[in-house]
């Protein structure tokens, strides 16, 4: 028989739980959490907006693996397809997490 989770487990409330103290991929969380990637982008934009007190949301940014390009300046939570300076699609994944602010 299925465990019932309490109301409050929602899918961004595990979202939430996943990331404190870790840095994961779109994909990792996607595996960890049983639910497509396309939905992991869709529910990050609201867990980084609603990071507890004392705690902040991080983007560990994507880097050209050919030219070493990095995209630090880059708000959009999906990983970019190509480099704007080599158009190399090695691309590597953006990672996201959840630590406590000083």
């Amino acid at each position: 028989m299925e465990k019932i989770r309490p109301a409050t487990d929602t899918v961004r409330h595990r979202l939430t739980e996943l990331l404190r103290g870790n840095a994961l991929t779109a994909k990792e969380i996607s595996k960890a959490l049983g639910i497509m990637e396309r939905d992991v982008l869709d529910h990050l934009p609201h867990v980084a907006r609603s990071a507890g007190k004392g705690e902040l949301f991080f983007m560990e940014p994507s880097g050209c693996l050919k030219c070493g390009f990095v995209f630090k300046k880059r708000g959009r939570f999906k990983t970019p397809g190509k480099c704007p300076i080599c158009s190399s699609e090695e691309i590597t994944e953006t990672r996201y997490g959840i630590r406590q602010s000083a």
